[in-house]
């Protein structure tokens, strides 16, 4: 019985190993630009998808989507414009930039460090959600977009300049939050998606108030979106503490920007129904994408 069943193992192993080894499926028409950032050393990588009218109008300059969390939010957007952009029709063509995690970190490390902008890990007693091992990086990072990224994609690609669009979610969408409050100008469109404001504090609000306290303007369009679901409530999707509440810190922050009458700003929020912090990306970027890059149309639904 022993031999059998050593048989029987060595069998199993035989036809495991002879298992064909499968091709990854690949993004047609993408390009992965190593661009590591020289001050910090850390490792990264943009990931472009350039439309099909790009080789056809060489005197055209494109619109730029820069997109946090590119492991995710790359593949998606991508297939999201390609099906509802119905070839410029509906979304007019634009240049498709993901940006890596760095290659040094899993992806929650990566995200943690560079897109929060304070270290509170070296708080006395930092809050039990901040489990990564390095936050606080935002700072750096942000230069490593205005230095590296902004100046590369300019060199390399035709970039309309007055039409560079950030999008984030979640903790990408609280590094859009420090950029705008910060140096706004690094982009002219900010998307942000279920904004971590929450983050160390509520830190946003004392920065938007150093913000205001030293600007008479804040020259950016701004999306800001949640979904019906990110805040406490009755069903599962609802959350069950009464800490965390998107809605109601994206519309504090929609109130706080609209009281100090910024000329230039244009800013629009919305809670999408029947979304949670997991589900809201899709429908989220679908109306950004039709907001801001309306297409040649008619609008055609297919």
């Amino acid at each position: 019985m022993k031999l059998w069943c050593a048989m029987l193992l060595v069998l199993g192993l035989q036809a495991q190993a002879e298992q064909p080894a499968f091709a990854e499926v690949p993004l047609p028409d993408t390009q992965v630009i190593e661009l590591p950032d020289p001050s910090s050393g850390r490792q990264y990588q943009l990931w472009l998808d350039l439309p099909a009218s790009y080789q056809q109008d060489k005197d055209k300059r494109f619109a730029v989507l820069v997109l946090t969390d590119a492991n995710y939010a790359f593949p998606l957007v991508r297939s999201i414009n390609n099906r509802l952009g119905a070839g410029g029709q509906n979304i007019e063509d634009f240049i498709l930039v993901g940006l890596s995690y760095a290659k040094q970190d899993n992806a929650t490390d990566s995200r943690s460090l560079d897109y929060t902008p304070t270290n509170v890990r070296a708080k006395a007693k930092p809050e039990s959600r901040y489990g990564a091992k390095a936050y606080g990086g935002a700072p750096a990072y942000q230069q490593y977009l205005k230095t590296q990224v902004l100046p590369y994609l300019s060199q390399h690609y035709r970039v309309d300049p007055k039409r560079l669009i950030f999008v984030g979610h979640s903790f990408g969408a609280l590094l859009g939050s420090q950029i705008l409050l910060t140096e706004p100008q690094l982009f002219s469109h900010y998307v942000l998606s279920s904004p971590s404001l929450w983050f160390d504090q509520h830190w946003v609000w004392q920065q938007e108030k150093r913000y205001a306290q030293s600007h008479q303007d804040l020259p950016a369009t701004v999306l800001l979106y949640a979904g019906a679901y990110e805040q406490q409530g009755p069903t599962a999707r609802h959350y069950k503490t009464n800490t965390l509440n998107m809605v109601a810190d994206m519309q504090k922050f929609a109130a706080l920007l609209q009281s100090h009458q910024y000329p230039s700003l244009q800013l629009r929020q919305q809670v999408i129904a029947d979304e949670d912090h997991l589900s809201v990306f899709p429908r989220m970027i679908s109306d950004a994408l039709l907001q801001l890059l309306p297409g040649t149309g008619p609008y055609t639904p297919g």
